[in-house]
């Protein structure tokens, strides 16, 4: 048999497993769902020496300089917030089998719109191990199985996590339930076919993955993760909000799809850009592609060897490291037409105290949160309230935002009758 035949009957294995446990984890109860969170958030504490150790083998074929190293580092700290999560997601309410609806008919049949799981939900994504844990307690806890195609950029650690899930799931007979896919790049063509085994792919990573699974997928995707991020300093803006806002947004942390890409500032505050940017300069020593108007502001107002000329292409590029590209407009029009151009519909802010202009602003961004006098870091489904997320849907079809449990969900209609004919 040859490399690819076994390759292909591995991925259909897999994915007949991650099908039938999908079946029997419609059926789980709560309790038992909460039972294996909480199970699994002791066993990461009790190996974390194992976890670090495959991590660190990832890492070691990583460029340390590379953007996505962040995204791939596991330590002490991010294990025990991980395990944290764990517990906060069993401690959420069901999202299943809550009734949405109901009616009664004059023919007298009951009818129940009822929340349930999607079935299969298949999560393409790169560098990131965290997102292993993530993407399987919302699974769970949603009553979904989950098929995982991670990077090889993470193939160590994303191997190492999914066999600490599977003990759990093991003695309970839901093997399947979480099944992590070759990291070979031809798995994922495999699984991006699959129609008959997953019901919905969601890709979470780069403007380049996203864009590739969308081309070449037969299962429905959920587009989610790439962030092109404005923030527009308004002529009635207010400098201290807007210094500590734009510092939080870049700099917090810098290779997530919330953190600023494009700060837009009207021509009348080009003054206060040298002290809107001071921090960014010095403490940060972010690279700053400035267009002509805001290069000439912060010549001699910012280390002029992170200082730069702007070109096309730093505008609409999710940097993911501390580089950002600033642009001069008159007018809220022009930084609305800016936005629409550059913008990847994740997340866009305002600095203003203008109420009209705000407002405006508000209604006019097309985005899946937008902000006023407000940083973009608050992207997230933890500090939305939601507990946790499986990414940000930046698309408008069945949901936008963070997606917490109550979006891993679909319904169908229960109708109760009493022998009633058409």
């Amino acid at each position: 048999m040859d490399a690819d035949q076994h390759l292909k009957e591995h991925i259909e294995t897999g994915l007949t497993a991650a099908r039938a446990a999908s079946r029997r984890l419609a059926q789980l109860d709560d309790g038992d769902a909460v039972a294996i969170l909480h199970e699994l958030a002791g066993r990461t504490l009790d190996n974390m020496p194992a976890l670090l150790d495959a991590n660190a083998r990832d890492l070691a074929r990583m460029d340390p300089g590379d953007p996505k190293y962040d995204r791939l580092l596991l330590d002490e700290n991010r294990l025990r917030a991980i395990a944290a999560d764990l517990r906060a997601v069993a401690a959420l309410p069901s999202p299943l089998h809550r009734v949405l609806e109901e009616r009664t008919r004059p023919n007298g049949l009951a009818l129940q719109k009822i929340s349930v799981p999607i079935g299969v939900l298949g999560i393409v994504y790169e560098s990131r191990p965290n997102v292993t844990f993530d993407v399987f307690a919302l699974a769970l806890k949603s009553g979904n199985a989950c098929v995982l195609k991670g990077s090889r950029d993470a193939h160590d650690s994303n191997t190492a996590i999914a066999g600490l899930i599977d003990t759990c799931l093991a003695p309970r007979g839901l093997s399947g339930a979480c099944w992590l896919a070759p990291s070979e790049r031809a798995a994922l063509g495999m699984i991006l076919q699959a129609d008959r085994h997953i019901d919905a792919i969601i890709p979470r990573g780069s403007q380049g993955l996203i864009d590739h699974v969308r081309a070449h997928s037969r299962v429905p995707v959920i587009e989610t993760g790439a962030g092109i991020v404005h923030t527009y300093f308004d002529a009635s803006a207010d400098l201290e909000k807007g210094k500590k806002v734009v510092e939080n947004a870049k700099a917090r942390r810098v290779s997530v799809c919330n953190a600023l890409d494009t700060l837009i500032v009207h021509a009348k505050r080009l003054g206060d850009l040298p002290a809107l940017l001071r921090a960014l300069g010095e403490k940060h020593r972010c690279t700053v592609f400035a267009d002509p108007q805001a290069l000439e502001a912060l010549k001699g107002h910012y280390p002029p060897e992170l200082l730069h000329p702007a070109r096309e292409e730093h505008y609409g590029t999710e940097f993911l490291s501390m580089k950002m590209s600033v642009r001069t407009v008159d007018d809220l029009d022009a930084a609305l037409e800016h936005i629409a151009r550059y913008s990847s519909k994740h997340s866009e802010a305002i600095l203003a105290e203008d109420s009209a202009t705000t407002e405006r602003f508000l209604r006019a961004v097309d985005a899946a949160v937008v902000y006023a006098n407000a940083s973009t870091a608050f992207t997230d489904g933890g500090e939305f309230g939601f507990g946790a997320e499986i990414g940000i849907s930046t698309q408008k079809l069945h949901a936008r935002g963070p997606m917490a449990l109550p979006e891993l969900t679909s319904y169908k209609w229960v109708v109760r009758g009493e022998g009633q004919v058409r």
